[in-house]
């Protein structure tokens, strides 16, 4: 498993890559998440216009108590002049004061509702979407890219538009004021054009790889977090700080690719601005100095200057977000484009059903790989019980996952009742079976969320009934908190077969008339394996079960055994008929010391 994340993460896969998108195309896509708040849009947009129309008045002051104040001696207007200009700068402040808090909560729903969806339809996807790709890696996506491409949106909105409404009115108010100087102050524009289009052209890249280092070393981060005990009990620390050193430094050497360029594509666009000033004050001083403007006029017209480049060095940087956010958005889109499992309003809602199960010529491969599964024919009456034996990979596991729709078959069709799974919905199909599988999975809460997750609204004498019939009451109510305690992550605080019983528990309490049991027993010792066992046969009683053993005694009562080579049936039939059929089951059964069936196999195959 670790191999195949590292696989994954470093990018070998070329199949798992976002599609390459276009600015514009990412850019239209977050807009969508707006739409709901385009008022707060507006008011951030509203308060930041007010704020720069503050901002124009300083040229205009300034120039006003150079020429007609100070040099005409005037002391009585110095300080309401004064007063003016500090009040300017005040409402510039309350303006942009008023625009943080608005952009912020503005930002804060616009990530609520974009990672929202991209949670939704990460839970939407098809169980072969999670298969080649590292966990660690959705995570990234889920926290990390949401965040980046929401930035744009929030503050390529705000400071886009206002950084064009700034160079425009500028422009108009220098052009009335003196074309000649403006003509002077924007001879740098072309180098600004051709730098910032040098720029763009090649960031894409850069970001991307960026974002897919970052992926990469979280994906590993969370591998090896998850296999912590795994690590320690190898004795791999070496190794794996070797790794996470090396994915670690990826993600700083992509780090320090997109510095370089910014380090020489900033500085140089300032530069470029700085230009201008020289000109401005160079071509304006020799006007200053043969009378034709004042000191006050080319004041103000430097402010202008100012208000002019401060805006297109904000331009500058909203290019750098935009990179990012670019590379960002095609790993979130990547997710929210992935088609769902199916379209729940074309499908028919499937009642509580008697159990009645057929596999009709299934057939399965993963994509363009191999068959995994080979005209596979069965059919399980309400209530019996299918075993399923078989070397690993066989085919076992695959087989129940058709069921409940983890997988579609490539050919053929499974019914349930006599209704085409496929025509059905999956929320009412799986609501129909109920899973235990070897490695039982807690979530990290207590065992009361965990248990009640068979089923939410259960009563508590629900709840009591079915972990007493799971065998796991007595070892809860030891426990300091009982029914409240914290399970920890993965369930770590539990053992095995303790964490075995509560799984047992949470399918008895949702009552599914199909069960689907990967048999655990093998892991434990004999007293719980008793314990498991009867809890087990409780959760049979009654219901239509497919179930894959790992050890012949507790298939020697099933109602038929599928014996599973190269995923296809090569034997069926109860335990009696098997014997007497002396094929590959019973050479198998007549090896009294295996410890599982998969071995037992693997010493007959080999």
């Amino acid at each position: 498993m670790m191999y195949r994340h590292a696989h994954v993460e470093s990018g070998m896969d070329p199949a798992l890559n976002p599609r390459h998108r276009s600015t514009f195309e990412v850019v239209k896509r977050v807009t969508a998440f707006l739409r709901p708040y385009r008022w707060m849009a507006l008011g951030n947009i509203g308060c930041a216009v007010l704020s720069l129309v503050c901002a124009f008045t300083y040229p205009k002051l300034a120039r006003f108590i150079i020429d007609d104040v100070i040099s005409q001696k005037r002391a009585d207007w110095l300080a309401p002049a004064a007063a003016v200009l500090a009040l300017a700068f005040f409402l510039r402040e309350f303006f942009n004061s008023l625009r943080i808090r608005i952009n912020n909560e503005f930002e804060q729903r616009v990530i609520f509702d974009m990672r929202s969806a991209v949670y939704a339809r990460l839970q939407r996807l098809p169980v072969s979407y999670f298969d080649p790709r590292a966990s660690g890696d959705l995570m990234t996506r889920v926290i990390e890219d949401v965040g980046a491409v929401e930035r744009v949106l929030i503050d390529g909105t705000e400071q886009g538009t206002v950084a064009a409404l700034s160079i425009l009115g500028v422009l108009v108010v220098m052009l009335v004021a003196n074309p000649a100087l403006t003509g002077v102050a924007l001879l740098p524009v072309p180098l600004l054009i051709a730098g910032a289009l040098a720029y763009t052209l090649t960031a894409s890249r850069r970001y991307r790889a960026q974002r897919q280092a970052a992926s990469a070393m979280n994906a590993l981060l969370l591998d090896n977090l998850q296999g912590i005990r795994q690590i320690k009990g190898f004795g791999r620390e070496e190794h794996e700080d070797k790794r996470f050193r090396q994915r670690a430094d990826d993600l700083r050497r992509a780090n320090l690719r997109i510095m370089r360029a910014w380090s020489l594509y900033s500085p140089g666009m300032s530069f470029c601005a700085a230009l201008g000033i020289v000109l401005v004050l160079w071509w304006g001083g020799r006007q200053v100095m043969h009378g034709s403007m004042t000191v006050g006029q080319l004041v103000e017209f430097v402010f202008y200057l100012g208000l002019l480049y401060e805006p297109v060095g904000r331009l500058h940087g909203l290019n750098q977000m935009l990179q990012s956010a670019r590379a960002a958005g095609e790993r979130v889109f990547d997710i929210l484009d992935t088609p769902p499992e199916r379209s729940e309003g074309r499908t028919r809602h499937l009642p509580r059903v008697r159990g009645h199960v057929r596999y009709e010529h299934v057939y399965f491969r993963y994509g363009n790989e191999r068959t995994i599964l080979k005209d596979i024919c069965l059919e399980a009456r309400p209530g019996e019980m299918i075993a399923l034996v078989g070397p690993t990979g066989a085919g076992k596991s695959t087989l129940v996952n058709l069921l409940p729709a983890f997988y579609e078959p490539s050919e053929g069709r499974i019914t349930v009742d006599g209704e085409d799974i496929s025509t059905v919905s999956l929320a009412s199909l799986r609501q129909n079976i109920g899973i235990v599988s070897q490695e039982p999975f807690l979530f990290n809460g207590t065992i009361r969320e965990n248990i009640l997750y068979g089923k939410p609204d259960a009563t508590n004498d629900e709840l009591l009934h079915a972990a007493r019939a799971a065998n796991c009451h007595e070892f809860i109510e030891r426990l300091p908190q009982k029914y409240d305690s914290l399970v920890g992550e993965r369930g770590v605080k539990l053992s095995v077969g303790e964490k075995q019983r509560i799984s047992i528990a949470r399918a008895l309490l949702k009552n599914a008339p199909i069960l689907i049991l990967d048999e655990a027993t093998a892991s434990v010792d004999t007293a719980t394996e008793k314990l498991i066992q009867e809890a087990l046969a409780r959760l049979l009683e009654g219901r239509t079960s497919f179930v894959i053993a790992h050890r012949l005694s507790t298939i020697i009562h099933a109602s038929q055994i599928l014996v599973l080579r190269n995923g296809e049936i090569v034997e069926r039939g109860r335990h009696e008929q098997l014997l007497e059929l002396n094929g590959l089951y019973a050479r198998l059964a007549r090896i009294q010391n295996t410890a599982s069936i998969e071995e037992g196999f693997a010493r007959l195959i080999l």
